[in-house]
């Protein structure tokens, strides 16, 4: 097909898909049989995470730089991003030999920081700011005012959208029957703002479901209100999707065309990894786990389809990997953690095995200090179930011979002091 015959709407991604031809990995299409089965469908995953940077980030970046002109990119470009834009842009600094400086928040996992001085090379100068994306972009947007540099938005730019648009293309060309659903996870918007103009031209008939963490919902925030919000405050653990405010642009392409907005619990985003994980050996980040893991809100919806899910990204630090297991059994009601009160002699904690305890609980911490000025003390105890209806016996065995004090996991505060 000539390019003139394509539709004016797509041209340009037509022509991105071009540009970036001998630049990205054509991700594959594959099917899930696992989730298939599970979900009697046809599930497949469109592999964003074996990308050449592991995730979709390269090709909204190298497409914005491909098209600035050399005088342009001879002032340098300037990025802000928690990490998988970062890596899109540093791939292209390098690539292209231009000068890059990206701002990073200061929480930004270990892995993705390497991962950026890796690809960037000496091309590129990372400072890290702020605690959340927002502050770290209004930090470059202001150094670029302050040293003339170009700012490469992450996803409130059309040539960064029309690159995120390439992989819709790739999906369509893959797909050998038409396509149900598509899960598409976002975080300001730039991928599902491509995916929404590819599919609403190419396959309308396509119900596509947008999937942001509960945590940090600005684009369910936007359609409610009619244009993006800025949210006051946000989960940053889903990192490529914790954005307090969708862009402009991509809230206009998406507005009239995503079918619904699904709302994601992190400790199901936990879990969704570890079973990808452990299922079917495939590493994700929590951003990247999103599309599945809204899969179970649509069970009866998806019954039958066609369904194909975006793994968004694979830049996951291992290290994380303790607290993903953590909230996932929290989440699943095996992980419970109380103050109880022992009594300061020989054989209490004994007791508390052989008369609390199940026959399936586990210890799983315990953390106590004798003082001997004292009759009792507190101590704090995590327990770990084999199934979560081992609940209720155990609370009602603490309070039936006197250990209970109070039940930790409802407590933000002083959970986030034990994971």
């Amino acid at each position: 097909m000539k390019e003139e015959t394509y539709p004016s709407v797509l041209d340009n991604i037509y022509k991105a898909a071009e540009r970036l031809r001998n630049v990205v990995v054509r991700t594959p299409l594959a099917i899930n049989n696992h989730l298939s089965s599970i979900y009697n469908a046809r599930i497949s995953f469109k592999r964003e995470d074996l990308q050449r940077v592991r995730s979709y980030k390269i090709r909204g970046a190298y497409n914005k730089m491909a098209v600035m002109s050399p005088e342009s990119l001879t002032k340098g470009v300037v990025c802000a991003s928690a990490g998988n834009h970062a890596q899109g842009v540093a791939f292209a600094c390098s690539t292209m030999q231009v000068k890059g400086t990206i701002f990073m928040p200061l929480p930004t996992p270990g892995q993705k920081l390497e991962q950026v001085k890796m690809f960037g090379g000496t091309y590129i100068d990372i400072v890290l700011y702020g605690d959340t994306f927002d502050e770290a972009k209004d930090a470059a947007v202001k150094f670029c005012n302050d040293n003339g540099g170009i700012f490469i938005h992450p996803f409130d730019d059309q040539n960064i959208i029309d690159g995120q648009a390439t992989a819709a293309l790739e999906i369509l060309e893959q797909s050998d029957e038409p396509i149900d659903y598509l899960f598409v996870p976002i975080g300001g918007g730039g991928l599902a703002a491509g995916v929404c103009t590819v599919f609403s031209q190419l396959s309308p008939h396509t119900k596509i479901i947008g999937v942001e963490p509960s945590a940090a919902a600005s684009m369910k925030k936007a359609l409610e209100k009619g244009k993006p919000m800025l949210l006051e405050k946000i989960s940053r653990f889903v990192d490529g999707a914790a954005v307090q405010k969708v862009g402009d642009l991509n809230f206009e392409l998406c507005k009239n065309v995503l079918q619904d907005m699904a709302l994601v619990d992190e400790g199901v985003v936990c879990e969704t990894i570890l079973s990808l994980y452990n299922k079917d050996a495939i590493v994700v980040e929590p951003a990247g786990a999103l599309s599945v893991a809204a899969l179970g809100k649509y069970k009866d919806q998806i019954e039958g389809k066609n369904v194909v899910c975006i793994i968004s990204g694979s830049n996951n630090d291992i290290t994380r990997m303790e607290e993903i297991k953590e909230k996932a059994l929290l989440h699943a009601g095996l992980k419970h953690y109380f103050l109880v009160r022992f009594a300061q002699r020989p054989g209490a904690l004994k007791t508390f095995v052989m008369n609390v305890l199940g026959p399936n609980d586990d210890i799983t911490f315990f953390e106590y200090t004798q003082k001997n000025s004292k009759e009792k003390g507190i101590a704090v105890l995590g327990i770990g179930l084999r199934h979560s209806e081992d609940f209720t016996p155990l609370l009602n065995n603490m309070k039936k011979y006197d250990f209970f004090v109070n039940y930790l996991n409802n407590d933000p505060s002083l959970m986030n002091l034990l994971i």
